[in-house]
């Protein structure tokens, strides 16, 4: 692969785990549930109302 093909296909990857990030926490929002993440070692629940702020983000 020529590097111009690596970086479109850098971009592509990208672009689908953003999508994938924007899809979950719409889904979390929709049904008031919980995101469970790793943050700095823990483990942290974000409730919905706190991802609201997100959804403009993404």
């Amino acid at each position: 692969m020529s590097e111009i093909e690596l970086q479109q296909l850098q971009e592509r990857i990208d672009n689908g785990v953003r999508l994938a990030q924007r899809r979950l926490i719409e889904r979390t929002i929709r049904e008031n549930g919980d995101l469970v993440v790793e943050h700095n070692g823990e483990v942290v629940h974000i409730k919905a109302e706190q991802l609201e702020g997100l959804r403009e983000e993404n």
